[in-house]
């Protein structure tokens, strides 16, 4: 008769280590499908600071165009406009005044800024009034007189309505400030 060998612990894999490696499998996905998730949601934020900075530059350059001519400035400003996707024309004032600033920033506990110095833009996509709506975007900026000079200093600041704060998805208001100033 043959001898029947005794098998020592390295014969297979036991049913021990077989729940071992599945445990440390599922860990591991787990971990995965979080960082799928952060990174989603950064990539959201992103997508947001990068429309609202956008929207905060081009709000200074009409500004500061505005002020390069002075046609607009001895007008007394308001000489901008810009239309968003939804097809309303949005005036720009460019006179001294604003909405309501904190410090250096934007004041967006103000519940109704100045006329004229404040925009609902509409983003969609396309970029038509019957484009799906991706965001409305709060826009505000003041122009403040330095001294007697004929040099202003532009603050513009634009952040998504109706974000909920605190979640992944939000993003803080963008706020830029530009030094101009007139030839008048």
């Amino acid at each position: 008769m043959q001898k029947v060998k005794a098998h020592g612990s390295e014969a297979g894999i036991t049913m021990i280590e077989t729940l071992m490696a599945s445990a440390i499998l599922v860990i591991g996905s787990i971990a995965m499908i979080g960082l799928i998730i952060s990174s989603i949601a950064s990539n959201n934020r992103n997508k947001i600071d990068s429309t609202q900075t956008m929207l905060t530059e081009a709000i200074l350059e009409q500004i500061n165009s505005a002020y390069i001519q002075a046609s607009c400035v001895s007008l007394g400003g308001g000489c901008a406009d810009m239309t968003d996707c939804a097809g309303t024309k949005w005036t720009i004032n460019t006179a001294a005044g604003g909405a309501a600033l904190n410090g250096s920033s934007i004041d967006f506990t103000q519940t109704s800024p100045p006329a004229n110095y404040s925009m609902n833009y509409v983003v969609s996509n396309p970029c038509t009034p019957t484009g799906a709506v991706q965001g409305v975007y709060d826009v505000r900026w003041n122009v403040s007189q330095i001294g007697t000079t004929n040099t202003y200093l532009l603050t513009v600041s634009a952040r998504l309505k109706g974000h909920g704060e605190g979640n992944l998805y939000f993003s803080l208001p963008v706020t830029l400030r530009l030094l101009t100033g007139s030839g008048a």
